[in-house]
């Protein structure tokens, strides 16, 4: 791994989490004044979700990202560490999909 290839992974990390976190924000912001001001119920509800979805699909993003960043720097360690995360990750979501799902 050269430090050309590290610097390249923490700049699309750091955008990506930039990114993510500031847009969760301002939907969240305009979801909570929409909501405050007593505005269409549809549209604030709407933002609040989108806000907390994607909030919450940043990490999940940050560990595709590393793993084809890993991939392109053929650093196979870090690959199979990262599949594994991943392979979490979606057995998590998953299960809280079926739980949500299950109504329990």
């Amino acid at each position: 791994m050269s430090e050309e290839d590290i610097g390249r992974l923490e700049v699309h990390l750091g955008w990506l989490l930039h990114t993510g976190v500031l847009t969760s924000a301002a939907c969240l912001a305009i979801g909570l004044v929409l909501w405050m001001a007593g505005a269409a119920a549809g549209p604030a509800n709407a933002l609040l979700t989108a806000g907390l979805v994607i909030l919450m699909a940043t990490p999940i993003l940050r560990v595709i990202v590393s793993l084809v960043e890993y991939v392109r720097m053929r650093d196979w360690f870090f690959v199979a560490t990262t599949v594994m995360v991943f392979g979490v990750l979606i057995v998590t979501v998953t299960l809280a999909v079926m739980k949500l799902r299950s109504g329990n």
